[in-house]
């Protein structure tokens, strides 16, 4: 056994050379009065973004087209329509919004757009109750052609922080070949990253390299999430020739118009690399956009949010249909988003079948652990008929089941009570309701089975609380050994949530 004290030491060595001082917390072992320690949010580099950010983007429905008047009216309807309160609180500027650098070298804000000042757009911004990301590349030009941040990375982490900016997405567009290497592309973005620390101020960093030189990799030691695919598309599962690459590792050229399902399935090989403090951005939402059947928007939704992507809203607020704003507006599907764990899901089989008119077509079993023990299944039908999709206990529990342990584990000596995340879903009247401005507010104490507040009590203690909006509608059990089984319409999904029944259900097993 090592000396108590060579393990701190060791630790500590450790620790410096990731490059943070930490603060450590003793105790002592009961068994062998050992020194054990604890690193508090030791996955966060700024101990910023422990589940993943939530908010709204104006980039895939307005582009360049953007003002402080669209800012500011998104910010108002969001927290009118209970979005606000569900978790959704970035308000995030995306590229065109500066003219260039003044004489003392810093960005200036285009004066027609923004003519109060992004100072005075980012506190009243803050004072409806959201937080304000700005947008940048690591190039010395945006994506838009407007001035980047390569080589004046203080200067702009200095003039957002004196804005009162939390959130900073930075972009990959024009970065003078500074990329090809994890080396390359980590240096890169690790100025900024220094910057934005140095400042004093907590910002999010959201790095933005499309899955370039492997992000999640390197990143998590200098980043709160990273981009892990190129630029997605309002598509379900059309093939693109600009987007060439279908799996992430090894992905040299990542594009851009990635379909929905492109994008889900570059996420398998790299599950491990989401964690608290860093998430494997799967690219902003396109619920609303128009190019998704209602079916494939809850697909969509369901697996950013089973895989803890940034929930980004990125459709025009103020002209969500009642269908949308249901999708968005899901409680049950937000929390597994939300969870503690901050673990991406896994995929336990995929089948290809039925292709559909795109050549494309696929069955697959996605399964998550919750923080209080939960599991979380989603059975994807992505084939072009309905399908009747099975999970098998030992599917579901195969990691469990696989980890090499001498005796049965117990999830599967468990009886697990099956609930239906959709099956709450808020109608169409109801929001139609609420986008009319006739919605009842949310507060701690009202509780309905379709809408949540988030902000009055938190997602980990609405479960606690088995608060129906988070839990949908108990649809059956699974016994040990047994199977679940539901049908699933053409591209869609169902998303259960598993809960194992009381302690004295379990069966025993006879010991050999």
């Amino acid at each position: 056994m090592h000396h108590p004290v060579s393990r701190l030491l060791a630790v500590a060595a450790a620790t410096l050379l990731l490059g943070e001082a930490v603060a450590y917390k003793y105790h002592k072992r009961q068994s062998d009065n050992e020194t054990e320690f604890v690193i508090p949010g030791a996955s966060s580099y700024n101990g910023l973004n422990l589940v993943p950010q939530m908010g709204w983007n104006n980039w895939n429905a307005f582009h360049c087209d953007v003002n402080e008047t669209l800012l500011l009216t998104t910010a108002q309807d969001m927290a009118n329509f209970g979005l606000r309160d569900l978790g959704y609180n970035y308000i995030v500027l995306d590229d065109c919004w500066s003219i260039g650098r003044n004489a003392s070298g810093y960005l200036v804000e285009n004066p027609e757009k923004f003519p109060s000042g992004m100072k005075s757009v980012v506190d009243r911004v803050h004072a409806l109750g959201f937080k304000f990301g700005m947008y940048s590349s690591a190039g010395v030009l945006t994506c838009g052609r407007y001035p980047g941040s390569l080589g004046h990375e203080k200067a702009d982490a200095d003039l957002w922080a004196s804005w009162g900016v939390d959130y900073i997405k930075y972009d990959n567009c024009f970065n003078q070949g500074q990329s090809g290497t994890p080396k390359l592309s980590f240096d890169r973005y690790k100025v900024m990253s220094d910057a934005l620390n140095a400042t004093g101020r907590d910002m999010v960093y959201a790095m933005c390299n499309w899955g370039n030189d492997d992000p999640y990799d390197w990143a998590y030691r200098i980043a709160n999430s990273g981009r892990m695919s190129g630029d997605i598309y309002d598509s379900f599962n059309r093939p693109d020739a600009r987007c060439p690459c279908t799996e992430a590792i090894g992905c040299a050229w990542p594009g851009f118009h990635c379909s929905v399902m492109n994008i889900l399935n570059k996420m398998p090989a790299i599950q491990s690399r989401t964690m608290s403090g860093y998430f494997n951005d799967m690219d902003m939402l396109e619920v609303g956009n128009g190019g998704q059947s209602d079916s494939e928007y809850v697909v969509h939704f369901s697996m950013w949010a089973m895989n803890a992507s940034p929930l980004l809203i990125g459709t025009n607020i103020g002209t969500l249909s009642p269908a949308n704003l249901a999708i968005y507006s899901n409680p049950a599907i937000i929390a597994l988003n939300q969870d503690p764990n901050a673990n991406a899901a896994v995929r336990k089989w995929r089948y290809f079948v039925d292709p559909d008119e795109t050549g494309e077509g696929e069955i697959s079993l996605w399964t998550r652990g919750m923080d209080n023990g939960d599991k979380v299944i989603a059975l994807l039908n992505a084939a072009n008929t309905t399908m009747m999709m099975n999970a098998t206990m030992n599917d579901i529990f195969l990691d469990e089941r696989t980890a090499g342990a001498y005796r049965e584990p117990v999830q599967l000596r468990t009886t697990w009570d099956v609930y239906d995340l959709w099956a709450n879903r808020m109608s169409e009247e109801e929001a139609s309701s609420i986008l009319n401005g006739n919605g009842t507010t949310m507060g701690r104490n009202v509780t309905t089975p379709t809408r949540y507040n988030a902000t009055a009590l938190s997602y980990e203690d609405g479960l606690a609380n088995n608060n129906t909006a988070l839990l949908g509608v108990k649809v059956g059990t699974i016994e040990p050994s047994g199977t679940f089984s539901a049908e699933i319409a053409r591209h869609s999904v169902g998303v259960y949530r598993l809960r194992p029944q009381p302690t004295g259900s379990l069966r025993k097993r006879d010991e050999l």
